[in-house]
């Protein structure tokens, strides 16, 4: 994955609290910044020269922006899509058009004198790209983002994101999607359940988010479609997007021993390639710890999530840690030693063989 963004929505803000906001974020390591184009209101001059400020702002600390744009507002702002020097000048790396034009338009933007990106939109599910691409755009300046949705139960469903993504993947275009914190409220509507491309990602952590994104391997940027998005989100994104490793979100059993916290927690752990129907397994710890004495404790019938590490009672699988994937009958060979959070539990089925993780206590 490359770059995680925020969004900031001044038309309906207070620069002072955009600029607070962007400076914490690229703390962390956000490097894109969206924002909402598609309507002004009130004195033209004034509400360009707020978007100009904050713009500029994110520009000093190495953040890109990119602005929302339909067609119309091509007409209201008295711009032609062959000269963006509007955009250029208020400091824009890209400009995003919510609605496109016939393909053509595109490809000619793609080729403007002041180097901006084109964005264009991959929610669509027509062959609108095609078309673009049949127009020999400049592909360097071409870059493509899902759209987020506001209303709960209208986010694109996991099939139509996997298909509309995939006719951008075959192009190597750089992707974007949206994710959305569970406390921000600023939005460009008035109606907002969050602000969230996949729809299954609505009320979940917003690091659950990025994880799934991680496992799905076919976008490479997100940002966080609402404002503002607390501190500790920002920071559980960052850790979960910049990590080489998923990271699965895990509670701890109550008896659970220091020596199997230890192999919980401190090591990494690889999904075993001749994958199991029942068990992800994790055998090197088996290997590393075989000299360990792990007694017997907490066994018992395990569902979906239950981790487990086998016990003294499993001969050569004594000290291997594992992640049960179907419900398995108790034998007394495994302890129970914690489970997947109820909010990650589904990210187990995206989770690809070899993947390398580690396991997060969380309270």
């Amino acid at each position: 994955m490359k770059k995680l963004g925020v969004s900031i929505y001044p038309s309906k803000s207070n620069v002072d609290e955009d600029k607070k906001y962007l400076e914490l974020a690229s703390e962390f390591g956000f490097k894109r910044i969206f924002t909402s184009l598609l309507e002004i209101d009130g004195d033209r001059d004034e509400v360009v020269d707020k978007y100009r400020e904050i713009i500029e702002y994110g520009n000093s600390l190495g953040m890109q922006t990119t602005l929302d744009i339909n067609p119309r507002l091509f007409d209201q702002l008295g711009v032609s899509y062959e000269d963006l020097k509007f955009f250029a000048d208020i400091g824009a790396d890209s400009i995003r058009l919510d609605l496109g034009f016939g393909g053509s338009e595109e490809a000619l933007m793609t080729k403007n004198d002041y180097d901006l990106k084109i964005e264009v939109n991959m929610s669509s599910g027509t062959k609108y790209i095609d078309n673009v691409m049949s127009y020999q755009p400049k592909r360097e300046n071409l870059i493509a983002s899902h759209n987020f949705y506001p209303m709960k139960y209208s986010g694109l469903s996991r099939e139509h994101f996997e298909k509309t993504t995939a006719q951008f993947n075959a192009y190597n275009l750089n992707t974007a999607a949206f994710i959305t914190s569970q406390v921000g409220e600023l939005g460009p509507w008035p109606v907002q359940t969050g602000l969230c491309s996949l729809e299954e990602h609505r009320h979940l952590p917003i690091e659950v988010q990025v994880t799934h994104y991680k496992m799905l391997g076919t976008i490479d940027d997100l940002i966080i479609g609402n404002g503002y998005a607390s501190e500790e989100e920002l920071r559980k994104a960052a850790e979960a997007f910049f990590s080489p490793h998923i990271l699965l979100p895990v509670e701890l059993a109550d008896n659970i021993t220091d020596l199997e916290k230890k192999v919980i927690l401190d090591e990494l752990h690889v999904y075993r390639g001749d994958r199991s129907a029942y068990l992800l397994r994790s055998t090197m710890t088996r290997v590393k710890y075989r000299e360990e004495d792990f007694p017997v404790h907490t066994t018992g019938p395990v569902e979906k999530g239950s981790i487990v590490l086998g016990n003294n009672n499993f001969g050569q699988y004594k000290g291997e840690t594992q992640v049960i994937l179907l419900p398995i009958e108790d034998d007394g060979t495994r302890n129970i030693v914690g489970t997947i959070t109820d909010d990650a539990i589904e990210l187990l089925s995206d989770l690809k063989p070899w993947s390398s993780f580690k396991f997060i206590e969380v309270e």
